[in-house]
C-alpha cells in the first residue's frame, strides 16, 4: 500500500469553498493539510496562476494530481474516486 499522498490547498482566509473543502478532505481522513495562504503571500498567488492557470481557491492538489476546486473535489468523492486518490492510488 503506498503512503498517503502529500495534500496542498490554495486558498484564503475568507473563502467559504477552502473551509468545505478542507471540511470534506478531514472526513476522509486527511489529518495534514499544506494550505498557502494566497491572500497573505503575492508570490504564491502567482505561483498557484502558473501551476493552475486558475484565478479562484481553492485549488487543490493530491500528491501530483491537480483536483481543481471544492466542486471538483466534491464530485471526485460523489464519483467514489477521492479515497482511492487519497490513499496513493492515482484516479
Amino acid at each position: 500500500m503506498s503512503a498517503a499522498p502529500h495534500v496542498l490547498m490554495y486558498s484564503t482566509g475568507v473563502c467559504p469553498f477552502c473551509i468545505r473543502a478542507e471540511q470534506l478532505l478531514r472526513a476522509r481522513g486527511v489529518a495534514d493539510i499544506e494550505k498557502v495562504r494566497i491572500d497573505l503571500d503575492p508570490e504564491r498567488r502567482t505561483e498557484m496562476l502558473e501551476r493552475t492557470a486558475r484565478r479562484t481557491v481553492p485549488q487543490i492538489y493530491i500528491g501530483d494530481s491537480h483536483v481543481g476546486g471544492c466542486d471538483e473535489l466534491m464530485a471526485l468523492d460523489r464519483a467514489g474516486r477521492l479515497l482511492p486518490l487519497l490513499a496513493g492510488e492515482g484516479v
